[in-house]
């Protein structure tokens, strides 16, 4: 392609401390769109879980990890750990409001859009009353319940998306209660689902707002009424019967109807004295049947081993699903292939992988982890870090790679996360080496630090690092970070999680290969030392790695 240029970088010694053989990391771009080209190509179906696309994505990951010289690293020896996945997709069925001035349509992709992870012939909601509970947050630590002791049971929970302190004006109670800008976990869609179903909700549902959530309404209904979850016991199944988003026109519509302002209760909602507000006359009833199976879908582990310190591993991570098949786009695409969402991810982690292999030994341990179901809410990896091959108390970082820029060179890299360890300590160093600087995330709000793989295993303590090009506009060397931002912008705007997610000639890969050689070099350092990252003061996660202190002793 001819816009996208070979660029060999050279990454400098990490103050005297890095692996030698791997001061210059050649990344090459030619191998990178080889595989994103196959990986998105039509052959491979939109690689979802449990289809001929897993089938395919599987053997031709093992058969590169083999070219490679690396050996097998999931269970037993195995290039696979098994995933048993609960596969769920809503069919067509009848949804409403009942309201004081009438029946409210609830169309699925218009008004709400909802999915299931129970494995129920009949995804049913029967009169179910409606209660607005603010941004549902039950968080003691930081003297916040929006619940109050209210009763949710068989009830359908309204939430707002993000913090309470994410519109918060300077004086309000909620302002920097939760970080500010920066969203927590508590903003998180999948926080709020949880704690609905904690509460005994029977349905749950997101008022949509674009600048609040970080993603357009294009995106919320973009898998098509499918989920996937981990397989799960009865007694550990959700309450949720259907959860998902309203739209805010819809949420505004349906709150008048009720005779409240759904603008002013956003308001109420940011003060630790909100109350749960209920719709009074308003219920909600579904009938939607469900289509269930069970799908075992794959993780693909792979390894260089440490000579000295076998036991003790960096991690690296992408994943390699995508959404598989779906609406033809106005070209006739029907596969959501995800070039850039995750192939380029699984593209630098094999170029990585590539370069350290035919360096000398590794002191430590390395594994190359390609994740399943990441766009299913992260759960390839949360099924490993739960079910984990090697000991998390020994495994130093985590690096993860989820979409990279693909507009050019660029003068900075973009910080995910800032504050939470020394990792981002250590990007700064191998930065500067290319010349460049570290740019904390432009929006933080939008939670990314929460939505991908990383997390899975910071949520367990072990210190992470994301690349993540879509966290903030990168300032490019042709034309600055006005078109970092109009890349960024049209990115998210267009396609992603779209069928036009697909290899272009108009991709640069320069600034991705700068991002690549920095992150590769980062995890060869660590696997040429005995060094372990640590959480910072005030990160939510320090607790938790330091339970396991004496193991890395």
């Amino acid at each position: 392609m001819t816009m996208i240029r070979r660029f060999a970088f050279a990454a400098a010694l990490l103050a005297g401390t890095a692996h030698p053989a791997l001061a210059e990391m050649d990344i090459d771009p030619a191998q990178l769109e080889q595989t994103v080209g196959t990986l998105a190509s039509d052959t491979f179906e939109g690689r979802a879980p449990g289809t001929a696309g897993e089938d395919r994505t599987l053997g031709y990951l093992i058969a590169r990890f083999e070219a490679l010289g690396l050996e097998p690293a999931g269970p037993d020896g195995q290039w696979l750990q098994t995933v048993p996945l609960l596969h769920t997709k809503l069919g067509k069925g009848s949804m409403a409001f009942a309201t004081p001035t009438g029946t409210m349509p609830a169309t699925q992709a218009e008004e709400i859009y909802v999915s299931t992870i129970r494995p129920d012939d009949v995804a049913r909601v029967e009169n179910a009353p409606v209660v607005f509970v603010g941004y549902g947050v039950n968080a003691p630590e930081r003297g916040w319940d929006d619940f109050k002791g209210a009763d949710l049971k068989g009830k359908v929970a309204v939430f707002l998306v993000n913090d309470p302190d994410f519109a918060a004006r300077p004086g309000e109670p909620a302002a920097g209660t939760f970080g500010d800008k920066a969203m927590t976990y508590y903003g998180r869609w999948t926080y709020k689902f949880e704690e609905a179903a904690r509460q005994g909700a029977v349905a749950a549902l997101i008022v949509h707002q674009t600048d609040a959530a970080g993603y357009g309404w294009n995106v919320v209904e973009s898998p098509g009424g499918e989920n996937y979850d981990i397989e799960r016991a009865p007694d550990e199944l959700t309450s949720l019967a259907l959860q998902g988003w309203i739209a805010g026109d819809a949420a505004t519509q349906l709150f008048s109807a009720a005779g409240l302002d759904l603008a002013a209760l956003k308001e109420a909602a940011r003060s630790p004295d909100f109350h749960p507000v209920p719709l009074e006359g308003v219920t909600f009833n579904a009938s939607v049947p469900v289509q269930h199976e069970q799908v075992d879908s794959h993780n693909v582990l792979a390894r260089i081993p440490g000579t000295a310190h076998p036991d003790q591993v960096i991690m690296y991570g992408a994943h390699w699903d995508a959404y598989g098949e779906g609406k033809p786009d106005e070209h006739g695409h029907i596969y959501r292939a995800g070039a850039n969402d995750d192939a380029l991810g699984i593209a630098g982690m094999l170029e990585i992988a590539r370069n350290m292999q035919a360096g000398p030994p590794l002191e430590r341990s390395v594994i190359f982890a390609a994740w399943t179901a990441e766009e299913r809410g992260l759960l390839g990896s949360e099924y490993y870090a739960a079910n984990p091959v090697f000991p998390l108390e020994k495994t130093v970082a985590n690096l993860d790679i989820d979409i990279l820029q693909t507009a050019g060179a660029a003068s900075d890299v973009i910080l995910v996360g800032e504050g939470q360890n020394t990792l981002e300590d250590r990007m700064a160093t191998v930065a500067a080496t290319q010349g460049r600087t570290v740019t904390p995330e432009s929006l933080p709000q939008n939670g990314l630090f929460y939505r991908a793989d990383h997390f899975s295993f910071a949520k367990r303590g072990v210190p992470v690092m994301l690349l993540m090009g879509i966290a903030g506009a990168a300032d490019l060397k042709d034309g600055g970070r006005k078109a970092g931002q109009a890349w960024i912008d049209d990115y998210t705007g267009n396609c992603y999680h779209q069928a036009c997610d697909r290899l272009s000639e108009d991709w640069d890969l320069t600034g991705a290969i700068q991002d690549i050689a920095l992150i590769g070099t980062i995890g060869a350092d660590l696997a040429g030392s005995g060094d372990w990252p640590t959480w910072k003061d005030g990160s939510e996660f320090k607790a938790r790695r330091e339970e396991s202190a004496a193991a890395r002793q």
